[in-house]
């Protein structure tokens, strides 16, 4: 990867890797989204979905279950995929995410050592709380319309995206 990476132009994303392979999950269930707090790791302090990196050997959707099951001691169900987000940070740091909708969930959510859960009417998701790049495809998650993104960020300052919709999920 070059040293100055600074637009989506500078990289080869035909070569490209995450570090990272990761999953979120958004619940949605009678005009509510269940989000968190993140209270560690990437990301910490800001509103996001539940989710993490994968193991190895787990399943996309293995980890987006587990990831909800850690961090909010719920089990998601009726899971389907959503899309994905290609991350480069310019400090060299890159994630694969896959997001996933899920119509409901068992258990009850709780505050982990991980997160705080949060639920938060579709139409006043608290973006101004959340990264960058949320307010271009979070509405495509609760619309069900299937997308690809890929996001050049420094720290948490966006730098260039690219966002490929395509209709039906």
């Amino acid at each position: 990867m070059p040293a100055a990476v600074k637009t989506l132009q500078d990289i080869d994303w035909s070569t490209w890797k995450a570090k990272d392979p990761a999953t979120l999950v958004f619940v949605v269930t009678e005009g509510r989204v269940l989000l968190i707090r993140k209270k560690r790791g990437l990301g910490a302090g800001k509103i996001n979905a539940p989710g993490g990196r994968m193991e190895s050997g787990e399943t996309r959707l293995e980890c987006a279950v587990r990831e909800a099951q850690e961090e909010l001691c719920i089990t998601p169900i009726g899971l389907t995929y959503s899309g994905e987000n290609l991350f480069q940070f310019v400090d060299g740091y890159s994630i694969h995410v896959h997001v996933f909708k899920a119509t409901g969930y068992e258990g009850e959510p709780t505050e982990t050592d991980e997160a705080i859960p949060i639920w938060s009417d579709v139409d006043k998701i608290p973006y101004a709380e959340m990264w960058e790049d949320d307010t271009l495809w979070v509405p495509l998650v609760l619309d069900g319309t299937r997308f690809s993104g890929r996001y050049i960020f420094d720290d948490d300052v966006m730098l260039d995206y690219e966002l490929d919709v395509s209709a039906g999920a």
